[in-house]
């Protein structure tokens, strides 16, 4: 068995001390820590923060040769165990790497656990020891022998499942629930001292009993347990899925207050399609995983052109459970709807990017957005999840079955998990044509329509679909900023423009990202509402900008009728009784 022992040794030096044992090792050892980690599509070069790396057998160093960026080979002639002892540097409070301070300390396994080469399905373990006074453990990993805080060893089948388990360290808040059998924990850091912990652990619970009963019916789950960590911040979001726990991050203003209004603030109903998202997770991505994934190879980029489906159609499970669930109403469930129409709408590289592409090009662009960001490139995530919406409208629109059941994107999810093994493209549109028993509307088949809307770049019949269930498919015109294609950053009394949109009258007048917006027609910007106060769209206006220290005067011409960036907005219509609201009533219970 491989083992690892870790111990936050230097807390305000933000260091780890790991020592890795290695019985019998038989020869040279390859060594080698991941360099991204499943779930974060970004090549991270974990490696760089591990220091003074040693290796001896017994009281006999061993030679150690650095390979490449993440690899070592330890020449070990003799017969004892391998003992190699490192330190790592933890100073990333994301969820994707690992932190320490005096505080608390948080890692993945990805981040701090070299991987043994050849010897990877072995069973791993770790102990974790050392922890300064008065902290705890909390993490889904299966413990062996631990006391009451938590240190001692854990276990692992694999290395797989070693770095799939985060570990938070520190003083904490621990509330503990049962959703269909399975016992959950949900672990809270650094929130108000009047957060209502228990009112967001009762609301978790209701979407994990709900997506347990989408996945698994009457049935119990392949888990055994599930533990929800939450770092509470002064501004922060995120999250990272893991096979039996997630790692999330939310500022201290998404908690509600006790007390507090039972209504949930638009801050709240966010974390919780955060939580909602990662939970689906589980399943989506972590066990229906894409055919590439099978195994992860943690040396390099595992490319896939699946991530439309694996995030865009978590992406639109996540708010559909805060509505199956009663946190918001069919209406909050429209508006939150409206948020990726208006952001694949304002995007102009979804006429050059497939989603498909998109999902192959995450690894270079889409955790590096800059200023060309919206003109090159679509988000996998926000257009995926209207492929989905779009996808479960046309199904819900295809004759009912003889048993009087209706075609939904619920019975393709459901077909795919029935097959318990990594997917295809090509078993998704199996799957849709299994489910509908005739084509849809838009095209000749489901791989047609595939065709169009997962590798094409046109815009989805969004609106035309929506109808048919009584939704209303408003617009308006969009802010000035957007107007004139402009994303803008207001900060300290000045306008400092972001990104400018391709083939927008800002591009037109010769506005660069980085330069600070001082005065139109003379009339001077200091917040972003200035610009719709002063700005005439009638005509041409000089616009007085600073780049490079230095002040120019650019013309910003006059808009062009029906060229006017528009924002939707989506609420409930159609007459009572009618076709369309009884499909409504199906899809959203309304």
């Amino acid at each position: 068995m491989i083992e690892y022992l870790i111990e936050p040794a230097q807390t305000n030096a933000h260091r780890y001390t790991v020592t890795l044992k290695l019985p019998r090792p038989d020869g040279p050892v390859r060594l080698s820590l991941p360099v991204w980690i499943p779930g974060s599509y970004l090549v991270r070069e974990f490696a760089r923060h591990v220091m003074g790396l040693q290796a001896s057998q017994g009281k006999t160093p061993c030679q150690l040769v650095q390979e490449d960026k993440t690899t070592w080979l330890v020449h070990a002639p003799g017969r004892g165990a391998l003992s190699v002892r490192y330190e790592v540097y933890a100073n990333d409070t994301s969820v994707r790497a690992a932190f320490l301070d005096a505080r608390r300390g948080f890692f993945n396994g990805t981040s701090v656990f070299l991987r043994v080469e050849g010897r990877e399905a072995q069973p791993h373990r770790v102990r974790i020891a050392g922890l300064p006074k008065g902290w705890a453990v909390a993490t889904a990993l299966r413990p062996a022998e631990v006391d009451q805080q938590g240190q001692g060893w854990y276990e692992a089948a694999h290395y797989d499942e070693l770095v799939d388990h985060p570990v938070e360290l520190g003083r904490f808040w621990r509330g503990r629930f049962t959703a269909k059998g399975v016992p959950h924990e949900l672990v809270v850091t650094g929130a108000a001292d009047d957060a209502d912990l228990e009112r967001l652990m009762s609301d978790t619970q209701r979407l994990c009993e709900s997506q347990i009963a989408f996945w698994h019916g009457r049935r119990k789950p392949a888990f055994d347990r599930y533990v929800f960590l939450l770092n509470v911040v002064e501004d922060g979001y995120g999250g990272l899925e893991h096979r039996e726990s997630t790692a999330l991050i939310c500022a201290r203003r998404d908690i509600p207050r006790r007390g507090q209004d039972t209504a949930p603030s638009e801050a709240y109903t966010t974390l919780l399609g955060l939580i909602s998202h990662e939970y689906f997770h589980t399943w989506n991505v972590k066990r229906l995983k894409p055919r590439e994934f099978a195994p992860y190879d943690y040396t390099q980029e595992n490319y896939t052109r699946m991530l439309w489906f694996f995030e865009g159609f978590t992406s639109y499970y996540d708010d559909q459970f805060l509505l199956r669930t009663q946190r918001i109403d069919a209406a909050q469930y429209l508006r939150l709807l409206a948020k990726p129409a208006n952001q694949v709408l304002s995007t102009p590289g979804r006429h050059l990017q497939s989603v498909a592409q998109a999902s192959f090009d995450a690894w270079t662009r889409y955790y590096r957005p800059d200023e060309n960001t919206a003109n090159a490139t679509v988000s996998y995530y926000t257009k995926g999840s209207l492929v989905a919406l779009a996808l479960d409208l046309s199904l819900r629109l295809t004759p009912a079955r003889p048993d009087g059941t209706q075609p939904s994107l619920d019975g393709v999810m459901h077909r795919l998990w029935a097959l318990q093994r990594p997917i295809t493209e090509d078993d998704v549109t199996t799957a849709l044509s299994d489910e509908a028993s005739s084509p849809p509307r838009h095209a000749a088949d489901w791989h047609a329509l595939l065709a169009a809307w997962v590798h094409g770049t046109g815009d989805l019949p969004l609106q035309e679909l929506l109808a048919e269930f009584g939704v209303q498919w408003t617009t308006r015109a969009g802010p000035a900023a957007q107007q004139l294609g402009l994303r803008v950053q207001e900060s300290a009394g000045s306008l400092k423009a972001q990104a400018v949109m391709h083939g927008s009258q800002a591009e037109s007048a010769g506005i660069s990202a980085g330069d600070e917006l001082i005065a139109l027609d003379n009339w001077r910007l200091r917040r972003i509402d200035d610009l719709s106060q002063w700005r005439r769209a009638d005509k041409a206006q000089s616009l007085l900008i600073c780049r490079d220290q230095q002040l120019q005067t650019l013309t910003v011409p006059a808009a062009q009728a029906g060229n006017g960036a528009q924002l939707v907005a989506l609420s409930l219509g159609g007459a009572a009784g009618s076709a369309a609201e009884a499909r409504r009533r199906l899809w959203l219970g309304h």
